[in-house]
């Protein structure tokens, strides 16, 4: 994983590079979470929300996207509160 101030590049498990721009972070219980849009270029841009699985051992952050309905119901309620007040721009 590479972080470029706002964009961050992840390296797939097939090797291909993914690149995200990350709009917020927070920490639930000791997990980091990550608020991404998947296309920063494109006009079909889709929200993501990704969690740190790293083991204590990774040298580098091993992210993955929350699938678990629970979990993301939970993160993003969350993420939407933070973002409540908030505008950006890209």
């Amino acid at each position: 994983m590479e972080r470029n101030q706002d964009n961050i590049t992840f390296i797939t498990e097939d090797g291909d590079e993914a690149l995200f721009h990350v709009i917020e972070e927070t920490r639930i219980n000791g997990t980091n979470y990550l608020l991404v849009l998947d296309d920063i270029e494109g006009e079909e841009t889709e929200a993501l929300i990704l969690k740190d699985v790293s083991a204590e051992t990774e040298t580098e952050a091993v992210y993955e996207i929350v699938e678990d309905e629970k979990e993301l119901r939970a993160v993003a309620d969350l993420f939407s509160e933070i973002l409540e007040d908030t505008e950006f721009v890209l």
